[in-house]
């Protein structure tokens, strides 16, 4: 009688071997070890797969910057002056704040387009309260700092929780809180601000002893080690691939020339702006909330399937309204800081050009406008770009109209090779 399974396909010789072969056949081996065992042949092939499939990081915004810098600096030799690149790295701290917060909102593939207002209103409510009413400077700046994370959890509520398109709740923000700025500001319609206020003195500080520039330059330089050093052990004791030490000493020495040589130029001048470190500490700790925290993961993985991210566990509402928290809370940082740079609050603060800037300031420097990809570094990055064409006009004279021109190609370029890296990276299966 035969048993069950006795019909089975009588084995041939040949099965043993492809049993034996078949788990050897497709070994599962991590394209970064193979890229880092080959050296230097191997990372130079790693770069062309990444240009060919789209994935170029920050190498366009670094090529802009320098073909920027080229030509002002031959049309004009003070564009490279050390006082001019030290005012601009204050000038660009305002907006750069602000295009941080821009910056997580892109991440979800959302927009926010209150900002300028916010900044404005957030600016008011200070200059009100610290020179009209007397009320403490900390106090008064706190009270601002709270209420654009105010207008951004309201804005998130509306987006998260009742539907309402993002585009629509921060265009109808845009209006209402410049509304409201009009009414803080009242009838005098500027408020001036002192220039020993605690927001003045934020922008304008600037520390003249050479060695703080070189010290910050140095302990920088220290963290960015010790966070490779320590990256590279957690994934070796996780049998994870990892940098292997050569290559997280050529990071560092790269890192270091350009500290110490950002370090050198503002000595040449006046020194360390205080406006300049803070924006560094900001984005540092943002930038490690954003690559090393499970919120900071969330937001990824929101921004790019949202759908994929409810199904794991995620909390997409919180992560929305956590995120249009942060970008209002930005925006007031950000406007606090054009405040001081001007030293008053009027009807016109936030207005004019600025939203267009801090959007094209975050797009521009790498973060996409699709959601799932950027940096808050971007920020940085973008701001340089848009005060460099900004910085390098003015010292030749060039009018408004043509500056608008000129930054609004940038930005159409900056989005232009944002979608053909996204097509180039679903066509290699990428994205």
């Amino acid at each position: 009688m035969k048993r069950a399974g006795d019909d089975r396909r009588p084995s041939e010789p040949g099965d043993a071997a492809a049993q034996q072969t078949a788990p050897e056949a497709m070994p599962a081996v991590d394209s970064r070890l193979i890229v880092r065992e080959e050296g230097f042949r191997g990372y130079v092939g790693e770069f062309r797969r990444k240009l060919r499939s789209g994935e170029l990081g920050s190498l366009p915004v670094v090529i802009a910057v320098i073909i920027i810098w080229t030509v002002f600096g031959s049309l004009d030799s003070a564009f490279l002056s050390a006082q001019n690149l030290s005012d601009l790295s204050q000038q660009i701290v305002g907006t750069g704040m602000i295009a941080v917060g821009i910056v997580f909102v892109l991440l979800l593939g959302e927009i926010d387009l209150s900002v300028g207002s916010v900044s404005g209103l957030c600016a008011a409510i200070f200059a009100v309260l610290n020179v009209i009413n007397g009320m403490n400077e900390w106090l008064a700046l706190l009270v601002a700092l709270a209420g654009g994370a105010a207008v951004g959890l309201i804005h998130g509520f509306f987006f998260a929780k009742v539907g309402v398109p993002a585009f629509v709740v921060t265009l109808a923000g845009n209006l209402a809180w410049n509304g409201l700025m009009l009414q803080v500001l009242g009838t005098s319609g500027t408020v001036n601000i002192p220039g020993d206020s605690i927001v003045a003195e934020l922008y304008s500080t600037i520390f003249e002893s050479p060695a703080a520039a070189y010290v910050t330059a140095a302990v920088g330089v220290g963290l960015f080690l010790l966070a490779s050093l320590l990256d590279a052990r957690r994934r070796q004791a996780a049998r994870v691939p990892s940098r292997p030490l050569a290559e997280i000493v050529l990071r560092t020495v790269v890192i270091a020339a350009i500290a110490f040589a950002s370090a050198y130029i503002l000595n040449q001048y006046q020194g360390l702006p205080l406006a300049l470190l803070i924006f560094l500490v900001l984005l540092v700790v943002l930038d490690f909330v954003l690559r090393r925290t499970r919120y900071g993961r969330q937001i990824f993985a929101v921004g790019g399937n949202i759908e994929g991210a409810r199904r794991a566990g995620i909390s997409v509402p919180f992560v929305r309204m956590s995120v249009f928290t942060i970008a209002g809370t930005m925006a007031a940082v950000g406007g606090l800081f054009l405040a001081g740079q001007i030293q008053s609050a009027s009807q016109t603060s936030g207005g004019g050009n600025l939203l267009m800037n801090v959007i094209a300031a975050a797009v521009i420097g790498g973060t996409s406008l699709f959601g799932g990809r950027g940096s808050v570094w971007s920020a940085l990055l973008g701001a340089l770009v848009i005060g460099s064409i900004q910085s390098g006009m003015n010292i030749m004279g060039v009018s408004n109209a043509v500056q608008f021109m000129i930054t609004g190609s940038v930005l159409l370029a900056a989005v232009v090779v944002d979608s053909l890296s996204r097509r180039s990276q679903k066509a290699a299966g990428r994205a």
